[in-house]
């Protein structure tokens, strides 16, 4: 069986590395790991060397991870074995996805390979490689460093697994304007690990060097485990006059770093716009609420504040703005600690409430800023439902006036709709992580956005001197960030003239500079470490990213163009981004390719579903059109089922769930959920599910010592792919090749088009393009067993069958199926058999936390 060595180097907001290896020990060894970092003024320049021997007496699997932050550019990428290098080629996205599909339907890929996490994105590619031989891994990467809260800042997560001979992190800063501030700190540093870091700092350099010995490395002398495991961080900041700014020039291209400081706050107008409908109930309002507290004691004195919530209804906590006040703050912070989630998703009216609640504000301050922060984890069901009628609705009554920052929870939410309605209205999109830190990521954006300190910015240079200028007309800027502006200057040109007007809370601005052009030029000679035409690249780079950011608010015309721009200028400086992919191809004994693409935000969503811990009602809306709790009770009455009101005391009369059903499943265009049961001990396998139209057949095998499931087999048609489930690990088999994937690692593999995701310890998808999606559970506790569920089932054909199957295609309840008028049994017809089902509440396994039960009609079937 061969053995996977994992190799992840992960990057973080600048710099994240992470090398594992999953390998019997000694038979792979990683003996040099280097990661060599260069910052010149804010551009980090990084490349990644691994080296790895195969100590066995046969070929082995070497996997190649590097997880670098969404910010970044891939710029090279090869592997040299025993000499031979094979480079990766950076091609137009379509061409490269053309040359892809060949060498699928050659048998000669396993798949695109693509991971995103919170802050990164993963770069993957694996090799075989023989006995004694030796493989080298180099990747080169870069991404212009952001300024956040009045600091940069490199975060270095290392985790090699095994001891590495010659490990080493070099990190090397220049900074001509001057490092006001550097400092270094690390979750797992020893006074041993302590004793190999260095830090040597002049006024414009530093450089930080991290080289442990082995012997340093290790836990204790005894053991070959390594300390390696935890956070290393460089955090610096540069020096700043109050001018305007710093101009740097290399080999005709010019960068402008602006960031004023020190300057008076404006008053803000901030309106929190907050959804509260049934998808937000449970962990997420919990830590809304929370972070909503948190925000409150960030105002200012002069800060004007109200809340809007909404479900399928709105309401406005006030009917007009208020002072930050300790009464007012003490009120709102009551109303906060009350918020609770229920019903649909009406985006559009809540969003024109804002707005008018603004447009009507009295006795604001006459200098001040106002902004809309919108938060919401779902689509919109209630109301208008149209992203785009939504989108062209709220920038019509806007109208510039306003800033709107939207932050969707988690991947129910449609990134794509809350990105393209914040650029088109002066704000920006973010993501809120479903994770334990939720309540501080809230936090943490709004502290970003607390503090406007200038709005209106005009950075202005001498049109017939300067070309490929980027953009520099800037709405607001907040205390703590950077305003960078580059561009092209002429040959002739002496000395580069920078006028920048403004508004201040206490005056406009202006604010003049003149560059002398050889003189700034100058700065650069002489600095051996720093790549000559950095500020090119810089340049390059920034207007890819706002050419891309520019397409996303455009008409389809002006998109067309403004990505055709961005691609030739990717392809030019061989950029790996959302329009190119490289193309990696591996010794012709292997017959692989494999293709790196950058994926997007709007990317990481999940498949459209039913959205688990969604009410009642909510889901009524979203599929009935039932838009009031009125209109839910008279549907539910019409098709024989007692009102909400009766639900809702039945529900609060239950108790805890404690135990996990053996299968979950909604029904089609239903809103009930089943929990099935079924006595399947006595035959070796279930079989669960079959669709000869969707070339789809699902088994499983219940444990011998646990009433659950702890075997599933995914066979798919086309592409022909067996995937075997097991607690123990997952085997994809595809032609006459088995891959295995452990639990214990994420991974991704596509084959023609079937992709298969595996979320650490946690679960595994199966997903293809107009078929419905497999998803299976890993349940540790208290026994280990697998919990099956499926998304997109609309995609079922009326063929489907099997013990789970049928219920796809020949369950629903009848109308006034309830028993002796009971609201918790009633009679369910599948397969033209009746069963009494009765309502139950069961622990989730859909859910990363169990302490949500599910509330389901429970019915116990004999394959």
């Amino acid at each position: 069986m061969e053995e996977r060595t994992l190799l992840a180097l992960v990057v973080f907001s600048s710099l994240v590395v992470l090398a594992e290896t999953i390998a019997q020990k000694h038979a792979i060894e990683i003996y040099s790991l280097r990661v060599d970092c260069k910052v010149t003024s804010r551009f980090a320049h990084t490349v990644i060397t691994s080296k790895i021997v195969n100590r066995a007496n046969e070929s082995r699997e070497a996997t190649f991870e590097v997880e670098l932050p969404k910010t970044a550019f891939i710029t090279n990428f090869s592997m040299s074995i025993d000499g031979k290098v094979y480079p990766g080629i950076i091609k137009e996205k379509a061409s490269a996805q053309k040359e892809y599909d060949t060498a699928v339907l050659r048998g000669q890929s396993t798949g695109l390979v693509k991971i995103t996490g919170r802050k990164l994105e993963q770069f993957h590619v694996s090799v075989s490689i023989a006995a004694a031989s030796k493989v080298t891994f180099e990747l080169t990467y870069e991404e212009l460093l952001k300024r956040q809260l009045g600091k940069f800042e490199l975060l270095i997560k290392v985790r090699p697994k095994q001891l590495v001979k010659h490990f080493q992190i070099d990190v090397h800063i220049f900074e001509p304007q001057g490092i006001r501030f550097l400092e270094t700190d690390s979750t797992f540093m020893t006074n041993e690990l302590t004793e190999a870091l260095t830090k040597v700092q002049n006024e414009t350099k530093a450089h930080i060097l991290f080289k442990p010995t082995v012997d340093q490395q290790k836990i204790n002398p005894e053991l070959d485990e390594t300390l390696l495991n935890g956070d290393f961080v460089v955090r610096y900041d540069v020096k700043r006059g109050a001018t305007a700014g710093d101009i740097q020039i290399v080999n005709g291209y010019f960068v402008h770093y602006f960031a004023p400081h020190e300057m008076p706050v404006f008053p803000k107008n901030v309106i929190f716009l907050i959804d509260r409908s049934g998808s937000m109930a449970g962990r997420k309002i919990e830590q809304t609420r929370a972070a909503l507290l948190k925000i409150l004691q960030d105002l200012r004195p002069e800060d004007h504040f109200s809340f809007i919530t909404f479900n399928s209804r709105v309401a406005e906590w006030r009917s007009s703005l208020l002072q930050a006040t300790a009464e007012n703050m003490a009120n709102a912070a009551g109303f906060v600690q009350t918020l609770s989630a229920s019903g649909g998703t009406d985006i559009n009216r809540a969003l024109l409430t804002a707005v008018s609640v603004l447009d009507k504000a009295k006795r604001l301050p006459k200098s001040s800023v106002s902004m809309i922060i919108l938060l919401t984890d779902g689509q919109p069901t209630s109301g208008e439902s149209h992203v785009e009628v939504i989108q062209e609705n709220i920038q019509k009554a806007v109208n510039g006036k306003y800033a709107l920052f939207c932050l969707g929870f988690g991947f129910d939410v449609s990134y794509k709709f809350l990105e393209k309605m914040a650029l088109s209205n002066g704000g920006i999109a973010r993501r809120i992580y479903e994770n334990a830190d939720a309540a501080l990521q809230l936090q943490g954006f709004y502290q970003e956005v607390a503090t406007p300190i200038l709005r209106k910015i005009e950075m202005q240079y001498p049109e017939n001197a300067v070309e490929g200028l980027t953009k520099n007309n800037f709405k607001l800027f907040f205390e703590g960030s950077e305003i960078i502006v580059s561009g092209k200057i002429s040959n002739e040109l002496d000395l580069l003239p920078v006028e920048i007007k403004a508004q201040s809370h206490a005056s406009d601005l202006t604010l003049k500079e003149e560059a002398n052009v050889k003189e700034k030029a100058q700065v650069f000679q002489n600095q051996s470490y720093i790549f000559g035409n950095f500020i090119e690249r810089l340049w390059a780079y920034l207007t890819i990213q706002q050419l891309l950011e520019k397409s996303i608010s455009a008409q389809e015309e002006d998109q067309k163009t403004l990505e055709a721009q961005a691609l030739e200028l990717s392809l030019r400086y061989s950029f790996v981004t959302p329009l190119t992919s490289m193309v990696v191809t591996k010794p012709a004994g292997q017959q692989q390719t494999e293709l790196a693409n950058k994926p997007t935000e709007a990317d990481n969503e999940k498949p459209s579903s039913f959205p688990v811990g969604a009410s009642v009602k909510k889901l009524s809306s979203r599929y009935f059109g039932i838009t009031s709790e009125d209109d839910l009770d008279a549907y539910r009455l019409r098709s024989g089922s007692p009102p909400v009101d009766r639900l809702r005391d039945k529900t609060r009369a239950q108790p805890l769930a404690n135990e996990y059903p053996q299968l979950l499943l909604q029904l089609p265009k239903q809103n009930e959920i089943i929990c099935l049961n079924t006595d399947g001990k006595a035959q070796p396998s279930v079989h669960l599910l079959s669709d000869p139209e969707q070339g789809l057949t699902v088994t499983g095998k219940l444990g011998d010592r646990i009433n659950h499931f702890v075997q599933f087999e995914v066979i798919y048609v086309n592409p022909p792919m067996r995937i075997h489930v097991s607690t123990d690990e997952i085997v994809l088999s595809h032609d006459t090749k088995s891959t295995r994937l452990p639990w214990t690692e994420s991974a991704t593999s596509t084959v023609q088009g079937l992709r298969v995701s595996v979320e650490k310890e946690r679960s595994i998808t199966a997903s293809l393009s107009d078929t419905v999606t497999v998803k299976i559970s890993f349940v540790k506790f208290p026994d280990d067993f697998l919990g099956l569920y499926f998304l997109n089932t609309d995609c079922f054909s009326d063929k489907v069958n099997g013990v789970l199957g049928q219920f796809y295609s020949k369950a629903h309840f009848e109308n006034n199926s309830y028993i002796n008028q009971r609201a918790d049994e009633r009679l369910l017809s599948v397969s033209g058999s009746e069963h009494k089902v009765t309502r139950q509440f069961k622990k989730d396994y859909r859910l990363e936390s169990t302490s949500d039960p599910v509330s389901c009609w429970s019915i116990d079937l004999t394959p």
